[in-house]
């Protein structure tokens, strides 16, 4: 029954890993390449539309330079990412030209998206480029890219520009069939999960960890992309990406992968922004009132704020966690750290007289944060 979602799919993003991109560390695997490019052009013919998440440049630039394991160091990574993105985006423009499909290179740091107005600019952009018939070849911008704004892999970058574009699906091509209850490679009693939901914290447990020494993800992240997308509406489909036709065959609701799917009612536009965060400005501590008041739907009050952690400016995003340590919302805070620490715990109409002025009678507004 929630296959017959997929049926109706008009805004594909398609994310296809390092391993498939470059024949596990051959080289860049071209008939692979070639054999995607047809499948979204049918896809594109059948009135659809697609962005492609590729990785494989820092992949295809060790292959270039000989390198045969992955390097640590920030500065050997970022040359290969810039040796190997040569490559990659000539291959992805070449392949798709034989189906007379235009390719725009992306990419993207989470600065990019952690800004709103740069977020709207690359909304903007990519779905004018879709309208346009041109497949976004989108990947993270490996060769600038630091601890600080990095996505960490391109399963959440893909689960991102999901959220980014308002797609119906993610497509996750992977070298594994789907999620397993448990690691085929040593449990042979393990089966394929068919379906479930995307919101499941179950399939964490069956996930395991990184799949290989090329790329930084793993059935992990994967199970955590599709969390992540399913907040603006969109379903997920890891499927191996060597299966046949594996495009064409997702969107006619074959029996194919694991899908997980959305349940929840998406999150407006602005509360999907804030929850896509994946660094924040610091944390604040709330008492059991506090956390009640947010569940009921009330603005946060420094009355209820036993803690602050980070340093961070007016305007920041910050957590909201409970005693526990769970984080319970996040949003955008109306004073900064050090004036925060000043007013956590008193109540609103001692705000003046701590500070010297008021700019804002909550910590922060309802509307500017999102329960998780």
């Amino acid at each position: 029954m929630m296959r017959q979602r997929l049926l109706d799919s008009r805004r594909l993003v398609v994310k296809v890993g390092s391993a498939l991109v470059t024949d596990n560390g051959a080289g860049l695997a071209h008939e692979a390449i070639a054999e995607w490019a047809r499948q979204i052009a049918q896809l594109r013919a059948d009135g659809r539309q697609v962005a492609l998440v590729s990785s494989g440049a820092i992949a295809a630039g060790m292959q270039r330079l000989g390198w045969t394991s992955r390097p640590h160091a920030m500065h050997e990574l970022q040359a290969a990412a810039a040796v190997g993105q040569m490559g990659l985006a000539q291959a992805y423009e070449s392949c798709f030209s034989l189906h007379a499909l235009k390719t725009a290179q992306v990419l993207l740091t989470h600065e990019d998206l952690a800004d709103r107005r740069r977020y709207l600019n690359a909304r903007s952009t990519l779905i004018t480029l879709l309208g346009l018939g041109v497949v976004p070849i989108i990947n993270e911008n490996d060769t600038v890219v630091t601890d600080e704004i990095k996505f960490g892999d391109n399963d959440t970058l893909g689960a991102l520009v999901a959220n980014l574009i308002d797609a119906d699906t993610l497509v996750i091509l992977t070298d594994q069939s789907g999620l397993y209850s448990a690691d085929p490679r040593h449990d042979p009693a393990a089966r394929l999960i068919s379906e479930g939901r995307a919101d499941d914290t179950r399939y964490e447990a069956m996930a395991g960890g990184a799949g290989s020494n090329l790329g930084k993800g793993g059935m992990i992240t994967k199970v955590k992309a599709a969390q992540r997308a399913a907040r603006s509406g969109a379903n997920t489909l890891i499927v191996s990406g060597h299966e046949p036709d594996a495009l064409l065959r997702v969107v006619r609701g074959d029996e194919l992968g694991t899908l997980l799917f959305a349940t929840a009612s998406p999150l407006a536009a602005r509360k999907q922004w804030l929850a896509d965060h994946l660094q924040l400005g610091g944390s604040l501590l709330l008492d059991d009132g506090a956390v009640r008041a947010l569940r009921d739907g009330r603005s946060l009050l420094p009355i209820g704020v036993a803690g602050i952690e980070g340093v961070f400016e007016r305007g920041a995003a910050v957590a909201c966690r409970s005693r526990s340590g769970g984080e319970v919302a996040r949003g955008l805070i109306n004073y900064s750290s050090m004036e925060a620490r000043r007013i956590a715990g008193h109540a609103s109409q001692e705000i003046e007289a701590i500070l010297g002025y008021l700019d804002e009678e909550v910590l922060i507004h309802r509307d500017n944060m999102v329960l998780l």
